[in-house]
């Protein structure tokens, strides 16, 4: 199998560390940086450059960019790419991407399927990436029909074979949805607490709960500004939601109200351990 990387950061970097480990199969890699796509081919994990010559080759095209660059890459090489081969994108929101490139894919007679790996770390670039990234990792699959068993037995064979444990089929506005939770208000909110004066002084008075909470704190501003605005909708309503509820909590200590902190930080207890399972 002849695989197609575009974009060699963290998470394609990792896609193709791991798929270069695979038998029987050859990683083929761009970048925007020369100096990454000649350290990713020194270090093994790709065989050589990807190019408009090579892309007809491949079985599968995977392609980690910026939303807006993966909808340039698709408008200009679409064309080029095989009838057979499987295309996915890594973006970190769906809406945008998958209303574009699906009309790409469909115009061109391609496959196009959304795909957003579960996976990371708050660095980000090759130097980070990691074969074993994706290792039980779930993978969010947003497919261009939901009646084709066999495209989505073909994408589930496809990144299970690299570690992946869940793959969850979904559309592009419940993915965005949910993701404005899961992962854009964790880094917001991250992000934003870090920038507190008191921060300067944190070193001897911190432990896990700080070291959680401000993680992803070290992020990339420019992927996460596009990612943001792409999916503002969704984030406004979280943040939202979450500035409502610290406006109880900061009515609650104002008042010195023990009894409402008490009803407050009980109703989050629980609800942590309904969202859990327990």
């Amino acid at each position: 199998m002849l695989i197609g990387v575009v974009g060699l950061g963290l998470i394609g970097g990792s896609m193709a560390k791991a798929f270069s480990a695979l038998p029987d199969t050859e990683v083929l890699g761009s970048d925007r940086e020369l100096l990454t796509l000649d350290y990713a081919q020194m270090t093994g994990a790709i065989t050589g450059p990807l190019d408009k010559t090579r892309i007809p080759e491949c079985d599968v095209i995977i392609i980690a960019l910026y939303p807006e660059a993966t909808i340039q890459f698709m408008k200009e090489n679409a064309s080029i790419i095989s009838k057979k081969a499987m295309v996915f994108d890594c973006c970190g929101t769906k809406r945008t991407v998958c209303d574009a490139c699906f009309k790409i894919a469909e115009e061109n007679g391609i496959t196009f399927v959304g795909a957003h790996p579960m996976a990371g770390t708050q660095y980000s670039g090759f130097k980070y990436s990691s074969q074993e990234m994706f290792n039980k990792a779930p993978m969010v699959i947003v497919p261009p029909r939901y009646d084709d068993i066999e495209l989505l037995d073909r994408v589930s064979r496809f990144f299970k074979q690299i570690g992946f444990s869940k793959i969850t089929v979904t559309t592009a506005e419940e993915h965005d949805k949910m993701i404005a939770f899961t992962s854009q208000m964790a880094h917001l909110v991250s992000n934003a607490y870090i920038k507190s004066p008191t921060a300067l002084n944190h070193k001897g008075f911190s432990a896990g709960s700080y070291k959680d909470m401000t993680r992803v704190a070290w992020l990339n501003p420019e992927m996460w500004t596009q990612l943001f605005l792409e999916n503002r909708d969704n984030l406004l309503f979280e943040l939202d939601t979450f500035i409502d509820e610290l406006n109880k909590y900061k009515e609650a200590l104002e008042n010195n109200n023990g009894n409402a902190l008490y009803s407050l930080l009980y109703e989050g207890k629980l609800l942590k351990e309904k969202v859990d399972g327990k």
